[in-house]
């Protein structure tokens, strides 16, 4: 995501290098190379050309310092411009209500039953919310089956009315089902229309109308462009909803719908969509994106990451592991997994400053543990809690049932023996739970 608009803009920025300070010929070269870059990615054009008018103002304005260089000072001025053309400051879903009721809108395919059971999930566990998922799509055959899938793989239950064909009668008698069973949260999963298409329009202003949501969410596909910006503003215009859900920003987009749409809609972006797992659901944190934009990372949604996947109480038992030299395969193993559950691999390394643009070209596979894993699964439970007795003969028989070789193996055992040596030497650092802890509240 971005990743064209990022190389974009780092070229534009290079036309102040070596300058000796911001004129108004230097600047106007410059934004007009940014200006392009912004339109190429698909951002709106009144849009950028309010951004680089405003970028250039400042930037006109200021007194640049003598240990500054301008080309620092202009990408200073960029990221929060950008943060602000994002909307500034982080919105919070609205959980108010008993039960908060959510209504999902959108076009057809854009990702709103995957979305609601992200979203039921997230909540779920980090709010510890009791969702239940609500099938008012009677047109598409597959709909309901679909959210009885993601509602199955997340654990949260589905009212559904098999042969009622009207959503409005199903979404009011799903909040008296939730009130009954004690379900705190209820997310109304609608069918996919056409702005344009009045009767399905006025089926969805309809539900609003007889449940009164506390939340409405519009899902839009990244993917779209403009086309998303737009269809965006006649649902706004007909529902006036509350917030905006970016999906599929993972795949090759331009990023131009997140730019342009709180500009376009006057509505917050709330989450975006970076992949097809369940757990792939991000908060939206307008100054975070604008550091990704400008490749300088973003540790600190990478640090909450960790937090999330990992336990204080296992992370205290793994320090204390370590100081006494007593971590093995299992405590590997573990650690594997732990790293798995934070996402996928590369959108990670790219959280981590100046990384990004390195590892650009690299095809860095989410399977990348899977034979470390199987060498891993191939040792005796000896062999993992006590990896010195493992000698040759015990080398050969791993490589063999692993379907890896003996080269393989010797290779990770040197990486393991280097890396617990490592480990033990550096536990003489605070805790790492309290690092991230404290690098949370900056």
């Amino acid at each position: 995501m971005f990743e064209n608009l990022s190389e974009r803009l780092e070229r534009s920025f290079k036309l102040l290098k070596g300058q000796g300070k911001i004129t108004e010929i230097n600047v106007a070269e410059t934004l007009k190379d940014v200006r392009r870059a912004l339109l190429d990615a698909d951002v709106n054009y009144k849009v950028a050309k309010t951004f680089t008018d405003t970028v250039k103002a400042k930037a006109l304005g200021q007194n640049v310092l003598t240990a500054v260089k301008p080309s620092e000072m202009m990408v200073k001025i960029v990221h929060d411009e950008l943060t602000a053309l994002m909307g500034g400051e982080t919105e919070q879903i609205n959980l108010s209500g008993n039960p908060t009721v959510i209504l999902m809108s959108g076009l057809q395919g854009s990702g709103k039953t995957t979305f609601s059971g992200k979203l039921a999930k997230k909540l779920k566990s980090e709010k510890a919310k009791r969702p239940l998922l609500v099938a008012c799509d009677v047109y598409r055959p597959a709909a309901i089956d679909q959210l009885k899938v993601l509602a199955e793989q997340i654990d949260v239950p589905v009212y559904t009315e098999e042969g009622n064909k009207n959503p409005v009668q199903i979404a009011e008698n799903a909040i008296r089902y939730a009130k009954a069973n004690h379900n705190d949260l209820v997310i109304i999963d609608t069918a996919g229309r056409l702005a344009v298409d009045e009767q399905m329009m006025e089926e969805i202003a309809a539900i609003k109308k007889a449940v009164k949501p506390n939340e409405i969410l519009f899902v839009v596909d990244a993917m779209t462009g403009q086309d998303a910006v737009n269809t965006a503003k006649e649902f706004n215009d007909r529902l006036d909803f509350d917030g905006v859900i970016l999906t599929k920003l993972d795949g090759d987009t331009r990023g131009g719908a997140a730019l342009s749409i709180r500009t376009v809609v006057t509505k917050p972006i709330k989450f975006v969509g970076t992949g097809e797992k369940l757990d792939a659901l991000d908060q939206f944190h307008p100054a975070r994106m604008a550091d990704r934009i400008l490749g300088m990372g973003d540790i600190v949604t990478l640090v909450e990451k960790a937090q999330q996947a990992i336990d204080e109480k296992e992370a205290a038992e793994l320090q204390r592991k370590i100081a006494k030299n007593q971590f093995n395969f299992d405590d590997f193993l573990n650690q594997i997994q732990q790293i798995k559950k934070m996402g996928n691999l590369k959108d990670l390394a790219a959280m981590i400053p100046g990384v990004g643009k390195a590892i650009k070209d690299i095809d860095i596979d989410d399977d990348a543990f899977k034979g470390i894993e199987a060498i891993i699964r191939s040792m005796t439970k000896a062999e993992r809690a006590r990896p010195e007795i493992i000698n040759t003969s015990r080398r050969q028989r791993i490589a063999k049932g692993s379907g890896t070789n003996i080269q393989e193996v010797n290779r990770l055992l040197k990486q393991f023996e280097e890396t617990r040596k490592m480990m033990k030497a550096a536990t003489s650092m605070k805790n790492p739970m309290k690092m991230m802890r404290a690098m949370r509240r900056r």
